[in-house]
């Protein structure tokens, strides 16, 4: 079972385009929390940073570029993501350190997370 504890920045301050809280702690390994997500939309071979994150409450929207969207409810008892509307199913894994990968249908998302056991 996936330890996930909680999204974290998605739609907060931290997020916002110029807001340079904790700027200087990241690393080149660290995910960017940027109000946007690595996504790979329809099964594309290429990962693209250009689906944007909102959260509201337990809610995630992620915005494709042509206009599409999912929307996702965070877990609260840590085991990450649920399809919030659709048949599709979410499948969460842990990629990284701080990061993991959300798949529904045929799209893809990297996400920043706070895992447990993580740093």
């Amino acid at each position: 079972m996936v330890a996930l504890i909680a999204l974290t920045g998605c739609g907060g301050e931290a997020s916002k385009p110029g807001n340079l809280v904790g700027a200087a702690e990241e690393t080149e390994a660290d995910p960017v929390d940027d109000g946007k997500a690595d996504c790979r939309i329809g099964g594309a071979e290429e990962w693209a940073r250009d689906c944007m994150v909102e959260r509201a409450g337990e809610m995630l929207t992620i915005r494709h570029g042509d206009g599409g969207f999912r929307r996702f409810r965070v877990l609260a008892d840590g085991r990450g993501l649920e399809a919030a509307d659709g048949a599709e199913v979410a499948v969460v894994k842990i990629v990284g350190d701080q990061q993991i990968e959300v798949a529904a249908g045929a799209d893809r998302y990297r996400l920043p997370a706070q895992i447990a056991g993580g740093r």
